[in-house]
């Protein structure tokens, strides 16, 4: 059996990566660690370009013959699309990963995120082509979904099953610092073209050359994740199945249930990604007329203590647990829920108390909500498991949290964002205190 897992884990590209890049054929935890970063600022770089241009570039661009909040609302129907192909994405490409190895996988899925997010970057609008422009952006996102869910590697659950058993909660915050430096990156370049060009051609060209980056970004992300999947570590933990892809329909069978609670589990987070990273930017856009300019400054200040905060989850939940530091977060966001969305409307402080104060309960709740999904399958079904729970929780809370909070906002005003938000955290708290026996797994 040992025999046959070597065989279909690894390939030629694999074997040349640890030859060229593994130093005595090992790689250092610190090492892995920085694989991961890297890999997961790549994708949520990719993603948070798109996001920031959802906003301040499609509604212009796309769907210039309706409104700006009509266009808006277009734009993030649009945005959802990625979340929704994302599953077909796992489906398809855990096939690839049992036959061909995780290198080969990871290879197609990184070059179609990169080629897909690169092709936005040629997108010709709505002048040149009409309606054909809004089916050709739909396909690209739909592609960008597809290959995210190809791009799960497996990496957290590497660190997590190997951390001492003291630093269980430092080690699942790692892959979650991805999020806030990918927006800290897409702000800054957004910031940068619109202080420095004109609006006619920042809508002309400017906005396009992040997406030329997010292809150079993905290739760099690329390599150091093959260079991680090469190694003996890696393949010691798939021959002995814990890295091992299980088959999607035998994984829904058996742990449906786990699945299931695992996706609402960290709701409370993933619904309050969107409302502090790409909702807050088409309010103030949309109602407040502001310069977009002033609040992605603002939202990379935020993307900063998003960072400090999720470090800090890591040592948190090392002293009181995971379970309760989710718990904890939750409540603290329910909290947050009653009052925080109205800060919007009162000008720059009250837009940087949102965000600071959004994103240090982002980043406590979202640093431990990878932590919570890989511990709650068993061995041979985690890392499908945890795939599937993955693109549940960012379909069901995140998704369609954009679109959700702008229609709500503009018909029933912002205390209706909260209510959104509240249900999330509700959901949390429900999935936590009702499946006890991944409480007791993941504590």
């Amino acid at each position: 059996m040992s025999a046959e897992l070597t065989a279909s884990s690894s390939t030629p590209l694999e074997r040349d990566a640890r030859l060229v890049n593994a130093r005595e054929h090992r790689i250092a935890p610190g090492e892995i660690a920085i694989g991961v970063i890297i890999g997961r600022t790549s994708e949520f770089f990719d993603f948070f370009v798109y996001a920031i241009a959802s906003v301040l570039v499609f509604p212009s661009l796309i769907f210039p013959y309706v409104d700006a909040l009509t266009g808006t609302m277009y734009s993030f129907a649009l945005f959802a699309l990625a979340f929704i192909a994302r599953p077909i994405g796992t489906f398809g490409f855990m096939a690839i990963d049992r036959r061909h190895g995780r290198g080969v996988k990871l290879t197609i899925a990184l070059f179609l995120l990169g080629g897909s997010t690169m092709a936005i970057a040629f997108l010709p609008g709505y002048a040149q082509i009409g309606t054909a422009a809004a089916v050709l952006l739909a396909i690209f996102r739909a592609a960008q979904g597809i290959a995210l869910g190809g791009a799960w590697d497996g990496l957290p659950s590497l660190l997590s099953l190997n951390a001492p058993e003291n630093k269980r909660g430092w080690y699942a915050m790692v892959p979650q610092l991805g999020a806030p430096l990918g927006l800290l990156v897409a702000s800054g370049l957004f910031a940068f073209f619109m202080a420095t060009l004109s609006r006619a051609d920042f809508l002309d060209w400017g906005w396009r050359y992040p997406f030329f980056v997010a292809f150079a970004i993905n290739v760099v992300a690329l390599f150091a994740r093959l260079r991680i999947v090469a190694t003996p570590e890696f393949q010691r933990l798939f021959e002995t199945r814990d890295l091992q892809p299980a088959p999607v329909g035998e994984t829904l069978r058996e742990e449906g249930r786990t699945v299931v609670l695992g996706a609402f589990a960290p709701l409370a987070s993933f619904a309050l990604f969107h409302l502090v990273t790409v909702f807050p930017l088409s309010w103030v856009v949309l109602f407040n007329r502001e310069q977009p300019t002033d609040f992605l400054l603002i939202e990379m200040l935020g993307a900063v203590f998003g960072v400090l905060a999720i470090l800090a989850s890591g040592m948190i939940a090392d002293r009181v647990g995971r379970r309760t530091l989710l718990g904890t977060s939750a409540a603290l966001i329910a909290a947050y829920s009653g009052f925080a969305p109205q800060l919007l409307d009162n000008g720059g402080w009250g837009e940087l108390a949102y965000m600071i104060l959004g994103f240090v309960l982002l980043g406590l709740a979202f640093g431990q909500s990878s932590g919570a999904v890989n511990s709650g399958f068993s061995a041979m079904r985690r890392y499908t498991g945890a795939a599937i729970t993955s693109d549940l929780a960012w379909l069901i809370g995140a998704g369609f949290a954009p679109l959700a909070a702008l229609l709500l906002a503009a018909h029933f005003g912002l205390l209706s964002v909260g209510f959104y938000l509240l249900s999330g955290a509700i959901c949390t708290l429900a999935a936590l205190g009702i499946n006890k026996e991944l409480a007791k797994r993941i504590e």
